[in-house]
Formats: structure tokens, C-alpha cells, sequence
């Protein structure tokens, strides 16, 4: 049976100068392939609520983006308006600051505010690490901290970093995480066999920008 690869992505538009029209055309896009999700910034949240009425594609935003820099606080309530506006989930960028510096218990109380909101509205976080950026041990690190709360998964990238997705660090990622916790890959993710490879090596989401071309190739190869 062929793989279904729409049922894997999160149909993405982050860039800083994303247009209402540009909107418009994902919203579009993701509820003729079916995509999970749209991943979109804050501002368009309400706007997306009522393109997709009646779809069941996800509404997706993200919180700290994409340098993770916000205060413990204002990642919460960035996190409980995103839900007060029509989102169903959230990708949050961790301190990354803190994890450089080895504060691990700043990140627990992180997570700890962070998923509050989330588990008290029944919603989904996934939870960015920016793998590009961390050594193996630190990305291991990272690995067991969050595997001690209730996320639903850990994501690879924002995609604004110098690197993106690899399949070693879904791979590094898969093997150091419990089977609950599923795992999102983003970042340079712009063609069907790299998607194939993640998902391969472990990836249950796929974030990307460049989607439509991934359909576009999976019907081709469909067709031969």
C-alpha cells in the first residue's frame, strides 16, 4: 500500500512577511490534500479558524518563535491565547540559551508552565529543540529531559536556523525517546524522498513550506 504522505504533514507559512492572501492559498491547499495541519503565525490564527470551518485539518501556531528567547511566563500565555483564538496546537521553541548554558532546571520549569495550558484544554504541543544547533549529547540530553512530561511531540527544527531536519537526529531522537512521544521534522524538508527518509527513520509529522511539491511528486510516482 502506497504512503500516504499527506496524512504526515503540517502544511507550514512562517515567514515574517506572510500576506492574508498567502494564507488563504494554504488554507486552501491543506483542505484539498488533507494535510494534518497548518502551521501559521499568531496574527492569523482567527483568520485561519474560519477558513477551515468545517474542515478537519488542525490549526497549528507557534510560541517563542523562532529563538526561543520569551520568558517562562509569556511562553504560557502566548500558549493560552493561542487556544483563546482558535488554535488546536502549538510548537513552542525551547531556551535554547539555557540549554547551551546547562540550566536543565529552567527548561523543567518551562515545560512544566508550558504544558499546563495545554493539558488543562486537551490540546497538542510539540516541542522545538532545534536539533540543528546541538551537539549529540546535547540532543540526547534533551531527549531524556523531555521524555518525563506529557508532550505530545518533540520537534526538530523552525526551520530559521543554519540546519534543518537530518535523518540522523530523527534517528538520535527515536532512539532516546518513549513509543508514545511522536516526533516532527521541519527545516529543508522539500521534496517526497527526504520526507520518506525522515518518516523512515522515525518522524510521525513532517513540517514543511515546500508541500505541494512533495504531493506533486508522490502522485507521480503513484501514476508510474
Amino acid at each position: 500500500m502506497p504512503l500516504n504522505i499527506a496524512s504526515y504533514i503540517d502544511h507550514t507559512i512562517l515567514k515574517q512577511t506572510t500576506t492574508l492572501s498567502e494564507i488563504d492559498r494554504l488554507c486552501v491547499e491543506a483542505s484539498l490534500e488533507n494535510f494534518v495541519a497548518v502551521c501559521v503565525p499568531p496574527k492569523y490564527v482567527p483568520d485561519v479558524k474560519k477558513m477551515l470551518d468545517g474542515s478537519k485539518v488542525k490549526i497549528a501556531t507557534v510560541i517563542g518563535f523562532p529563538m526561543g528567547y520569551s520568558t517562562i511566563e509569556i511562553k504560557a500565555k502566548e500558549i493560552e491565547n493561542a487556544f483563546d483564538i482558535g488554535a488546536d496546537e502549538v510548537d513552542m521553541v525551547i531556551n535554547l540559551c539555557s540549554l547551551k548554558s546547562g540550566d536543565w532546571k529552567y527548561l523543567e520549569n518551562e515545560i512544566i508552565a508550558c504544558i499546563a495550558p495545554v493539558t488543562a484544554r486537551g490540546k497538542v504541543i510539540k516541542v522545538i529543540v532545534e536539533s540543528g544547533m546541538l551537539t549529540d549529547s546535547e540532543l540526547v540530553a534533551a531527549c531524556e529531559l523531555y521524555s518525563n512530561y506529557k508532550i505530545d511531540y518533540l520537534k526538530t527544527s523552525t526551520g530559521f536556523a543554519d540546519n534543518g531536519a537530518t535523518v540522523h537526529a530523527v534517528e538520535l531522537m527515536r532512539s532516546h525517546l518513549p513509543s508514545r512521544m511522536g516526533i516532527k521534522a521541519s527545516g529543508g524538508v522539500r521534496n517526497l524522498a527526504f520526507a520518506k527518509e525522515l518518516i523512515n527513520a522515525g518522524a510521525t509529522r513532517i513540517g514543511s513550506s515546500a508541500s505541494m511539491q512533495i504531493m506533486k511528486e508522490s502522485r507521480g510516482q503513484q501514476k508510474n
